[in-house]
């Protein structure tokens, strides 16, 4: 590789360093050729980019951007290094885990992940990569928080709407109920045929016979 080669590798990382806040450092020795091809398909798919340079021009590039920025990742860069670009800082551990399980192998292995600043270096750290929270959805978190309260008493003012209405609906048949228990019921007057059939049974009063004077 001659000399401008070098630089021109040199400003391509560049500027990938200065247009993520995330990327990974990853050992892919051992991998064969199809295996490259698939991980960079899975890396696509995700809109992860995957770059394979060497370790000093690796180096130089993130010194010439912040050498104490990135001081914590230099120690990772050794033997055969393949960095992952992501806006996602768990998608390249997502995708390194998938890829590792499905080819029942522990490679490409983690070496250290820059995430917003944050470092973490060591394998051991994959897993706890794989279920960072990303910006969405901390804030989403967040703006379930925020909703709760307000929902709760959403909740509350419709139950009591509800019940209102339930009462509003019960209280006509109520006082309907109420009326109809406080109003007598009307005699029923006798008819004619009532009367005479009375009059006919009541007993005649006997008239006394006058007393004949005696003889």
């Amino acid at each position: 590789m001659t000399k401008q080669e070098k630089n021109d590798v040199i400003e391509v990382l560049k500027s990938k360093f200065s247009q993520y806040s995330n990327f990974y450092i990853t050992d892919t020795e051992s991998l064969s050729v199809s295996q490259i091809t698939t991980l960079r398909s899975h890396c696509f798919d995700k809109q992860v980019e995957m770059k394979v340079a060497k370790n000093t021009l690796i180096k130089k590039a993130l010194e010439s951007i912040d050498a104490e920025k990135y001081a914590g990742v230099f120690d990772s860069l050794h033997k055969v290094t393949a960095l992952m670009f992501s806006e996602n800082p768990k998608d390249p551990a997502v995708i390194l885990t998938g890829f590792r399980k499905a080819n029942n192998n522990e490679k490409p292995m983690l070496k250290a992940a820059f995430i917003n600043g944050d470092i973490f270096t060591g394998d051991d750290q994959l897993k706890a990569l794989t279920m960072i929270k990303t910006k969405n959805e901390l804030v989403g978190e967040v703006i379930g928080l925020l909703l709760a309260p307000i929902q709760r008493v959403l909740g509350a003012l419709q139950n009591k709407d509800a019940a209102k209405e339930a009462e509003e609906e019960a209280t006509p048949v109520a006082e309907a109920a109420h009326v109809a228990e406080a109003t007598p019921v009307a005699e029923a007057a006798p008819n004619a045929e009532q009367v005479q059939v009375a009059e006919a049974a009541a007993p005649v009063a006997e008239t006394p016979a006058e007393e004949k004077p005696e003889a």
